[in-house]
């Protein structure tokens, strides 16, 4: 890490990484990161980390899970072997101490015993570590505060603006005597301090409250550099709410000013206040000071998009004149928007330099990702957000955030073919109300940000333009904005070597997928030739043409390559055995593709439904049963249904992740076609009276049906539960009538 002091030379924009560690109190249960993205229980993680090219990292040692009964109790034993790790590892940690969190239990952020308890054990971690030279004591105290304070979501779940600035100043406290402490052992111990950092725009009738929070997302490092007396903006504010001015006071003759300003910088932290409320949707109206208005991310309201945190950066600079990092940059969001949010963040920050800000370092946040931020960590809904590492598997899996760290580590210039493009919050399509043009907002946007999807950007190839998980792909890569090219058979016919030679070589692609197929499996045993010509010849054809040019490869498989004799579910390892002309055929082009091309990704799914298509199974059963009619389901056959939307999606980003081999992908539950009809009746609220469970032997198949395909996966279940599935199937399929109906 770079000296306090500026050299001659400016040193490179250096890679951080962050590690998502938030221990949080909701009420008397406890948010424990670190046990959910099970790091708590990998040694081997540092390893991981290590192969990112990351030069530090934002690492726990958590005062609520090392020292929870007090420093004579504490249990170092995790520590001491993390940290040797790190140092063995080239990683410079900056230790973080209190990570949302609230203390101990018997402790909160209102409690005056918190500052000094946190200082004690900042005093403990020092003396037995004085090699560590970065602290974060508290991470992110404002909006910890915001959120513990004012917002009432986590302990002590004060909802004022006394208990918010009581929560902010205790942090604050904390921090500066947590830092006196490490000092007197180590004086050259450095502050890292964190916070959440934007902007709030507004229209007219809401500029004083714009005003009010754009002062008030300085206050914590106001705080600490000793910046709060009478003539603070928000001096009489701090007043107002009862708290002793000797309280505020006492940090003008303790300051503790940051070593280095972190700044913590979300897709949501730039703000919209508008008094007209009504315009947008209901769970973005707020009411303060008895005023009814509504606050939404600008992202998603204004016409203009912000620049992004370039300027931010400059605002920091011009204030405090102190090195900065940017300690968070992470989005959730599908693959293509994580690499292309890192790149602008990484791209803001080389800006910000230019413009003669000293900007030490990007972290990528979260390197295991993190869960259940999507309801602010309040709700234990097993939410996940991948980061560069997925932990949904048996071991963390790189992801192409992987990939694109070691490039950045590298002093490489990003390579992924999906960055061609603009990310979500620059798109014409992220608007959640009537876009708002507003002059109070800065429309001057890098050039650098100009991204967009231009005509010849590598494009994915997609085969079977005519079936419906072509046009679910299509129609999902453009709302992705990912460039694509649908293909006909007379564009493309896969079974043709020179056909797919030709494609291949004039349209250039990154990524194939082979969306076509023969699906009529009772068909398929007086079809035989054609049915593995397409589903085995094909694809093999296929996965020879994008070895050869180093194009990834997508192919579908299915879960009758399976003979049924199982009673549970198949996995990826399972023996193939199938017993009819279509599950042969595909078993074959499985085997080819992976002879000839490893490299390619092998998708096993089964029972597709999905909102864009009236052919498949649930859509008719739901259309009889609507109608009155009766319709009848084998009941002796068990598979696992697969919602397209959800498929895509997933298989999209393993593609850009270069995943490769057999996967099972579904929705995961298994249940006989008779049972997948009434749970999909029973979610629309559909009477199914009228529906049959018939045996196999009844349905008149002329094909021979294994009675058990379900799929499970020994890799990682990615997609979400048939019943999550069925909801929003069945929204959107309301949304898509009502749209026809419109439009007739």
């Amino acid at each position: 890490m770079h000296p306090k002091t500026a050299s001659t030379s400016v040193p490179p924009l250096q890679l951080w990484g962050g590690l998502e560690c938030t221990v949080n109190r909701v009420r008397d249960q406890y948010f424990n990161q670190l046990d959910r993205n099970g790091h708590r229980y990998r040694d081997d993680d540092i390893d991981r980390f290590a192969s990112l090219g990351i030069r530090a990292i934002r690492y726990p040692i958590l005062w609520e899970t090392t020292a929870p009964d007090g420093i004579a109790n504490a249990d170092w034993k995790w520590t001491d072997r993390r940290l040797v790790a790190l140092q063995q590892a080239g990683i410079t940690p900056i230790a973080g101490l209190v990570h949302h969190g609230s203390g101990p239990p018997h402790t909160s952020l209102t409690d005056p015993a918190f500052a000094t308890g946190l200082a004690e054990f900042a005093g403990a971690v020092a003396a037995r570590y004085p090699w560590l030279s970065y602290y974060t004591p508290v991470n992110e105290p404002l909006t910890t505060a915001r959120f513990s304070g004012l917002y009432g979501l986590w302990y002590p779940h004060g909802s004022d603006d006394k208990t918010f600035i009581q929560a902010l100043l205790i942090q604050c406290r904390a921090v500066v005597l947590s830092m006196q402490a490490i000092r007197a052992i180590n004086p050259e111990a450095r502050l890292v301090q964190t916070d959440d950092f934007g902007k709030t725009y507004s229209t007219p009738e809401m500029a004083l409250f714009a005003t009010f929070y754009n002062e008030r997302r300085w206050l914590g490092w106001d705080l600490l550099c000793g910046m709060v007396g009478p003539e603070h903006a928000l001096w009489s504010y701090l007043i107002a709410t009862g708290i002793d001015q000797a309280e505020l006071l006492w940090f003008r003759d303790n300051p503790c000013p940051p070593d280095i300003i972190g700044v913590n910088y979300y897709v949501t932290s730039e703000r919209w206040l508008d008094h007209r409320h009504d315009r947008y949707p209901p769970h973005f109206a707020g009411v303060s000071d008895f005023t009814r208005f509504a606050d939404i991310e600008t992202s998603r309201a204004l016409a203009a998009p912000t620049p992004g945190i370039a300027p931010l950066l400059d605002e920091i600079w011009d204030r405090y004149h102190l090195p900065m990092a940017i300690t968070e940059a992470h989005i959730d969001a599908a693959r293509e928007d994580q690499l292309r949010w890192l790149l602008e963040i990484w791209q803001g920050a080389l800006q910000a330099r230019q413009n003669g800000a000293d900007v030490r370092a990007v972290t990528v946040w979260a390197l295991l990702g993190s869960f259940d931020w999507n309801s602010l960590v309040t709700q234990p809904n097993d939410y996940y957000e991948a980061g560069p590492l997925d932990v949904r598997f048996a071991e963390p899996r790189p992801t192409a955030l992987a990939g694109m760290m070691q490039e950045l580590s590298a002093g490489q210039a990003p390579s992924h073919p999906v960055l061609n493009g603009p990310g979500w919050w620059r798109r014409a399509g992220r608007f959640l109300c009537p876009p708002v043009a507003t002059p109070d907002a800065p429309t001057s946007i890098p050039a650098s940000l100009h991204r967009v999807v231009i005509a010849n950007a590598a494009p994915i190839l997609i085969a079977g333009a005519t079936g419906t998980l072509g046009r679910a792909f299509a129609r999902i890569c453009q709302q992705r904005n990912l460039a694509y090219r649908l293909l006909s058979r007379s564009e493309m016919d896969i079974a043709d070597p020179a056909s797919v030679e030709q494609a291949i070589t004039e349209l250039r692609p990154w990524a194939v997928v082979n969306a076509s197929g023969y699906v009529r499996v009772d068909d398929a045993e007086h079809d035989v030739e054609r049915c593995f010509r397409e589903n085995a010849t094909g694809p093999a054809v296929l996965a020879a043409a994008c070895a050869r040019h180093g194009v990834h490869l997508t192919t579908f498989s299915s879960d009758l390559v399976f003979d049924g004799r199982q009673a549970n579910p198949y996995v990826e390892t399972d023996p193939v055995a199938p017993i009819n002309t279509y599950g042969r055929s595909k078993a074959e082009g499985e085997r080819a593709v992976l002879d000839c091309n490893p490299d390619a990704l092998v998708v096993r799914t089964s029972s597709f439904f999905g909102p864009w298509d009236e052919f498949n199974f649930v859509a008719q059963a739901l259309s009889a049963l609507e109608s009155g009619a009766p319709f009848a389901a084998a009941s002796d056959i068990t598979v696992s249904p697969t919602y397209v939307p959800d498929l895509v999606n997933v298989c999209l980003d393993l593609m850009i992740d270069r995943e490769r081999g057999v996967w099972h992908l579904t929705n995961g539950h298994a249940l006989t076609w008779a049972e997948l009809a009434g749970k999909a009746a029973q979610h629309a609220g559909v009477d199914c009276s009228l529906l049959g469970a018939q045996p196999a032997a009844a349905c008149n198949y002329v094909a021979a049906r294994p009675p058990y395909t379900a799929l499970h996966t020994n890799r990682a279940v990615l997609l979400p539960t048939l019943d999550n599935a069925l909801a929003r199937y069945l929204q959107t399929r309301e949304e898509h009538t009502i749209k026809l109906a419109l439009t007739s």
